[in-house]
C-alpha cells in the first residue's frame, strides 16, 4: 500500500497501548529487512532516516525512492519518517521528496524558540499532510549533529510538555526519561514515574528514544505508560554489521552478493522481529 503517515500509525497504537518500531534504514536490503519483517510478523513499521542516513544514500529523493519501493507491494502499513531534524530547509527537502513525517529536533533550543521553530514546521507539513513528531528535554548520546553530555542532560517536564503540545500542534512527542543514544555504558534508570505524569498531562502519543540497549523490561514498562513509538538505530546497524564480519570468518567463504550480504539482511530481520515482538503489536 502507499506509505502512510505516522499520526496515522500512532494514534492506533496509544489509543490499543502498544508500540511502533521506527527503524533507521540507509539502502534496499535494510529497508527491505524492516518491512518484510512487519509483512511475517502482520504489523505496522516506521522506515526512518537522518541527516546521516540523507549524506550515506546521496540525496533524501534516493530514499524516499527505496521506501516508496517496499512500502508499495506491502500490505501491512508502512510511515517513513525523517529522524532529528534540526534545519528547516532539511525538513522542507523532506516534505517536497514524499516523506510522511518528519521530525524537528529544537530541543537544544530555549523553550520558546523550540516552540517557535516546532509551529513553523506544523505550519509546513500542514499543507503536505505529513506528522509532526518534536522533542522536549535532552538525551545523552549523539544524534545528527547534536552531541549531548550527561551533565547536559535534562528529563522533560511535565507541564512543560503540555504546554508545548498545546502551543505547536505537533502529532508525537519525544521525551527525556532516562535513555541515550547508541550503546550504553551502564545500566539505564528509566524514569516510569515522570513518563507517567507526562502521559497523564499529554493525550497525543509519546516516543522513546534512544531504544537501542534499553533493557526489555523498562521498554514494555514504557509502553504499558504511554509510549507509542521507539526508535531503534545503532542495535540495527550493528546487526548488519557483526554479521558481515562473521560470515567473512567461515572456512571456505567465497565471495558473493547472497552469501556476503544475504547473512546480514537475515540478521537485521531477526532483530526487528524481536524488537517489534517486545513492543506488543504481535
Amino acid at each position: 500500500m502507499p506509505l502512510v503517515t505516522m499520526k496515522e500509525i500512532l494514534d492506533k497504537a496509544r489509543a490499543e497501548k502498544y508500540a511502533v518500531g521506527a527503524f533507521e534504514f540507509w539502502s534496499l536490503d535494510s529497508a527491505q529487512a524492516v518491512v518484510e519483517s512487519a509483512e511475517e510478523l502482520g504489523c505496522p513499521a516506521i522506515l526512518q532516516a537522518g541527516l546521516i542516513e540523507c549524506e550515506f544514500a546521496e540525496g533524501i529523493k534516493n530514499l524516499y525512492k527505496i521506501a516508496k519501493i517496499v512500502a508499495d507491494d506491502s500490505p501491512v502499513p508502512i510511515a517513513l519518517h525523517l529522524d532529528h531534524a534540526e534545519d528547516y530547509d532539511l525538513i522542507m527537502s523532506a516534505l517536497d521528496a514524499g516523506f510522511t513525517s518528519v521530525m524537528i529536533d529544537a530541543s537544544a533550543l530555549p523553550f520558546d524558540d523550540n516552540v517557535e521553530l516546532t509551529k513553523r514546521v506544523v505550519d509546513a507539513a500542514d499543507s503536505f499532510s505529513v506528522s509532526v513528531e518534536a522533542e522536549l528535554g535532552k538525551l545523552a548520546g549523539s544524534e545528527g549533529n547534536i552531541n549531548i553530555a550527561e551533565e547536559d542532560v535534562a528529563q522533560t517536564d511535565p507541564d512543560e510538555a503540555r504546554l508545548f503540545v498545546e502551543l505547536t500542534g505537533i502529532d508525537a512527542l519525544a521525551v527525556a526519561i532516562g535513555t541515550a543514544h547508541g550503546f550504553y555504558t551502564s545500566t539505564p534508570k528509566i524514569n516510569i514515574a515522570r513518563l507517567k505524569k507526562i502521559s497523564e498531562k499529554v493525550s497525543i502519543p509519546l516516543v522513546l528514544h534512544g531504544g537501542t540497549g534499553t533493557p526489555n523490561e523498562a521498554v514494555a514498562e514504557a509502553i504499558d505508560n504511554g509510549i507509542s513509538k521507539v526508535n531503534i538505530c545503532t542495535e540495527f546497524v550493528a546487526a548488519f554489521g557483526k554479521q558481515y564480519i562473521e560470515t567473512q570468518k567461515q572456512q571456505g567463504y567465497k565471495y558473493s552478493i547472497p552469501s556476503l550480504f544475504g547473512p546480514s539482511k537475515r540478521a537485521g530481520k531477526e532483530l526487528v522481529k524481536s524488537k517489534m515482538k517486545l513492543f506488543g503489536k504481535i
